[in-house]
């Protein structure tokens, strides 16, 4: 079990003031190759030092022998080195005072070397040392522009700043998720690939963001863990404080196999997973694309009750929102006798007054901006579903600083449906650049509103 003081050791991880690359290479297709671009392309302010006995010089910054020889001040180490040679760094990264290592190499656990995965924990405990991996895809940074994850930055996007970390156990599918990320300018305080655990688990990870700043929400994507009662502990705490977003993979026995194979780790059985989720109150993914939707809606302001107020442009899609509200066990509310006359005076007479409620199709960004207003005000409804059908003439860019004035206000959670080929999916990206949750469909939408809605209900104990 990893101690107190290599947990916080990870602040030298993500927060270093120098980074050496273990294995830095000139052939472009390396790994130790990569890694060192990032750092320099991604413009990280502190010294870069490469390592490798092969060369004097790497992309114009002076190369080491070894890590001995550097007399800068090195914080964080990345060793993308053969297997049988990480042991021995190790103890040049303990000598030289290095107290945070990022283990990129594979060839340890996860194929039955047990024995070399048992040295490296055995150092990193003899010098303190904060030790993620073996076999992981890094980590990143984008408020100290640190990024050991070894994918081309042109192969792989890099998200912007943000509140969201990710901690995941599969490198491959954490690095979809920050590609989706980065592609819909949604911000992210930490990117964790953790792959073996030898040293530091997700359970470690967690409780590092418990107490990071930068960090108002975390996405979990969990094959097997070693210890479940320490788990669930650390879940139940953190959740409290922070939503927890878990994907648990490996369901059937076949997956799980797959899961060992991958990382060395046990999946277990799902439903025992489900059954500690279901205690701590995290908020659980099914499918790996609702870490990405669950997310994208716990930026809003918490709801104070199950009761949505439906918005649209377009009859149909406002009947299937309110088919998937029912589904979800949210309500449909009457507006209030006020908002019923404030709407009235602002719609056309042929518009009926009902919820969900349809504006018509010529409805203008003016006729939004006042019946979203009206909405806001009206105490019978706690949350807002937005539907905007992008394709009708009267709507145009205005509709973006109306729905980013409103979600920064931080009244009631707003929730955008639009529904659509290329020119709509231009617009929800820009929307989520700006922090408004939207979404290609009303399943999707009211399903991560409702996870949003579940865990208000259980964080300020309402009983509705």
């Amino acid at each position: 079990m990893a101690t107190k003081k290599q947990i916080n050791n990870l602040k030298y991880i993500f927060e270093p003031n120098g980074v050496a690359v273990v294995g830095a290479s000139a052939t472009s297709t390396k790994v130790g190759a990569v890694v060192l671009k990032n750092l320099i392309d991604g413009r990280y302010e502190h010294p870069v030092y490469p390592v490798n006995p092969k060369y004097d010089e790497l992309m114009g910054v002076r190369c080491y022998k070894t890590l001995i020889e550097i007399k800068g001040h090195v914080d964080c180490a990345v060793i993308a080195t053969p297997a049988i040679t990480v042991p021995k760094l190790l103890e040049q990264c303990g000598k030289k005072g290095i107290r945070g290592v990022i283990i990129l190499s594979g060839g340890f656990g996860e194929v039955g070397n047990k024995e070399l995965e048992g040295q490296v924990k055995q150092i990193a405990a003899k010098y303190s040392m904060a030790v993620i991996g073996p076999n992981c895809l890094g980590i990143l940074n984008p408020y100290s522009r640190v990024d050991s994850i070894f994918l081309p930055m042109h192969k792989l996007a890099r998200p912007d700043e943000g509140g969201i970390a990710f901690v995941t156990q599969s490198g491959a599918a954490g690095s979809c998720i920050v590609d989706l990320v980065a592609t819909y300018r949604v911000g992210i305080s930490k990117f964790i690939s953790y792959g073996n655990a030898a040293v530091l688990d997700e359970s470690d990870m967690l409780e590092f963001l418990e107490k990071d700043k930068k960090t108002k929400q975390i996405l979990l994507y969990v094959e097997g863990v070693r210890d479940g009662r320490k788990f669930l502990n650390v879940l139940k705490r953190v959740n409290k404080k922070k939503p927890v977003i878990v994907l648990k993979a490996g369901k059937s026995e076949s997956a799980s196999k797959a899961a060992f194979s991958h990382t060395g780790n046990v999946a277990g059985s799902y439903l025992a997973y489900l059954s500690a989720f279901r205690q701590a109150k995290v908020i659980c993914a099914e499918k790996l694309e609702e870490l990405f939707e669950f997310v994208r809606i716990f930026g809003q302001p918490m709801p104070k009750g199950k009761r949505v107020g439906v918005i649209t442009n377009g009859g149909g899609l406002g009947v299937l929102t309110a088919d998937a509200i029912v589904e979800n066990a949210l309500e449909l509310p009457e507006f209030s006798v006020e908002t019923k006359k404030q709407l009235r005076a602002i719609l056309p007479e042929y518009a009926n007054i009902n919820n969900p409620l349809d504006i018509i199709a010529d409805a203008d960004c003016e006729t939004y901006d006042k019946t979203i207003d009206i909405l806001m005000k009206d105490p019978m409804i706690d949350s807002i579903v937005v539907i905007v059908l992008f394709q009708a003439p009267a709507v145009d860019d205005r509709i973006i600083n109306i729905l980013t004035d409103y979600i920064n206000q931080k009244t009631k959670p707003i929730v955008v449906i639009a529904v659509g080929g290329d020119y709509t999916r231009n617009y929800r990206k820009t929307l989520e650049g700006y922090g408004v949750p939207a979404y290609s469909s009303p399943s999707a939408a009211i399903k991560a509103l409702n996870k949003l809605v579940e865990y208000a209900h259980w964080k300020i104990k309402n009983k509705w």
